[in-house]
C-alpha cells in the first residue's frame, strides 16, 4: 500500500520507535525520587527540550497532553477560565474541530474570523472588526488562528495576524499541529500566547501532544490531580509517547529541507492531473504545504475517489480524518466559497518522510485511471 496520508497521521519514525523502547525498559514514573524515577524524569525533561527546540521556544513552557485536540481544549479553555470570561473569542473560518468545537462550548461569545477565496485569513476584516473594539463590551479579544490548514495546506499569515491582537491589547492561540517539522515555526517570530502541537503528525506516537504557553500569559488548569505538567495539565506523563515524541521532533526538524523539497514533485503531480483531467487545486496561488495537495473534479465524489484510490493500493482521504471516519463536505472549501459540486468532489493527498519520487507518479495514474473509469476523462 502506497501511503499518501501523512496530514491524518505520519509512519512511527524508527528514531521515536527507538526512544520509546528505551523508555518502556525504564519503567518508572517521572514524578517518583528514587534513582529509576528519575532516570525516568530525565528522558522525560530531555523530550520537552527536544519539543522545545523545533519551535524556537524554552522547555519550561511546553506543558504535554494525550494529544492537540487537548492542548487546543487546554488553551481555549484556560484562557477563558483565568480571564473570568470576560473575552471574546474570533476563531478563524477555517479552524479544525478541536478548536471550533471547544471554542463553542468555552462559554464566551464567539466572533468567525473570516477568509479570502484562496483560503487565506482576511486580514483587512481582522483589523476592521479590532479598530472597533471595544473592551467593556467585548473583553479581551482572544484570536484563534491555525499555521497551516490540515486540508488544502495552506498557511496563514499568523505573525501579522498575532500582531493585530496584541495591539488591541489581545492573546492569539495557534494550532501549529500541521506545520511542525514541515515549515519552520518559531514562536517568538509567530508573536502568538498559545500554540498547540501534536506527535503523530511528525512521526511520533498517537495519543500525545503538546501546549507552548509564553511566560506570563493567562491560562488555568481544566483537569486537576496531582500536580503534573506545573498543575497545567495533572495526570502521571506518557512518558513513552512523549519521548517517542521528542526523538520525532528532532528527526523531523532535521529532515525538514528533504520534505521541503517534495514541493516540486507535489507541483509536477498536480500539473500532469490539471492537462490531463483539468482539476482544480486548491490553494494552487498561494503558500502551501510542500507535501500537501487537495484537488477536485466536478461530479467525482470523494468518497467514491478514495475508494477506488483505496482498490488501487493507494492511501489518500477526504478532508480531516478526525471526524470519526465520516466522510462529509469540507467546512474549510465552504469558507473559501467553494461550491458544493467540487467541494463533494475534493480529495487530499499528503506525503511525508518516507515518501519517494516516484510515488508521486504512482499516485496520479491511480487517479487517472480511476477518473477513466468513471467516464470522467
Amino acid at each position: 500500500m502506497l501511503y499518501a496520508d501523512y496530514n491524518a497521521t505520519a509512519p512511527v519514525r524508527p528514531e521515536a520507535r527507538d526512544a520509546m523502547m528505551n523508555a518502556l525498559d525504564v519503567g518508572a514514573n517521572p514524578s517518583s525520587v528514587h534513582a529509576p524515577g528519575r532516570a525516568a524524569r530525565k528522558l522525560l525533561e530531555t523530550a520537552r527540550s527536544q519539543v522545545s527546540l523545533g519551535i524556537g521556544a524554552r522547555a519550561q513552557d511546553i506543558v504535554f497532553t494525550s494529544g492537540g485536540t487537548e492542548a487546543n481544549a487546554l488553551a481555549l479553555n484556560g484562557v477563558v477560565a483565568q480571564l473570568e470570561g470576560k473575552c471574546t473569542l474570533l476563531v478563524s473560518a477555517i479552524e479544525h474541530e478541536a478548536v471550533m468545537k471547544n471554542a463553542g462550548y468555552a462559554g464566551v461569545p464567539i466572533e468567525t474570523v473570516y477568509v479570502t477565496s484562496n483560503g487565506v485569513i482576511d486580514l483587512d476584516f481582522l483589523h476592521d472588526r479590532l479598530s472597533k473594539w471595544d473592551i467593556s463590551r467585548d473583553g479581551t479579544p482572544v484570536l484563534a488562528l491555525m499555521l497551516a490548514n490540515n486540508e488544502t495546506g495552506i498557511l496563514q499569515p499568523v505573525a501579522e495576524a498575532a500582531a493585530m491582537v496584541r495591539e488591541a491589547g489581545g492573546l492569539t492561540h495557534c494550532d501549529a499541529v500541521q506545520g511542525l517539522g514541515k515549515v519552520m515555526v518559531n514562536v517568538n517570530l509567530l508573536g502568538v500566547d498559545y500554540l498547540a502541537l501534536s506527535a503523530h503528525k511528525v512521526g511520533g506516537p498517537q495519543g500525545v501532544g503538546a501546549l507552548w504557553v509564553r511566560s506570563g500569559a493567562p491560562l488555568k488548569p481544566v483537569l486537576f490531580g496531582g500536580g503534573q505538567e506545573k498543575s497545567l495539565r495533572s495526570g502521571t506523563e506518557n512518558l513513552t509517547g512523549i519521548v517517542g515524541f521528542g526523538a520525532a521532533t528532532e528527526a523531523a526538524i532535521r529532515d525538514m529541507p528533504n520534505l521541503q523539497a517534495l514541493a516540486t514533485r507535489r507541483d509536477r503531480m498536480e500539473q500532469k492531473l490539471t492537462s490531463e483531467a483539468g482539476i482544480t487545486v486548491f490553494g494552487a496561488d498561494v503558500d502551501r504545504l510542500a507535501q500537501t495537495s487537495n484537488f477536485a473534479i466536478a461530479g467525482f465524489r470523494a468518497e467514491t475517489q478514495v475508494m477506488a484510490m483505496d482498490l488501487a493500493g493507494v492511501a489518500v482521504s477526504s478532508g480531516s480524518a478526525c471526524s470519526s471516519g465520516k466522510v462529509k463536505r469540507s467546512i474549510v472549501l465552504s469558507a473559501m466559497g467553494i461550491g458544493d459540486d467540487l467541494s463533494d468532489s475534493a480529495i487530499r493527498v499528503s506525503f511525508g518522510w518516507q515518501s519517494t519520487a516516484d510515488q508521486f507518479d504512482t499516485v496520479a495514474e491511480a487517479w487517472l485511471q480511476a477518473a477513466r473509469r468513471a467516464s470522467l476523462i
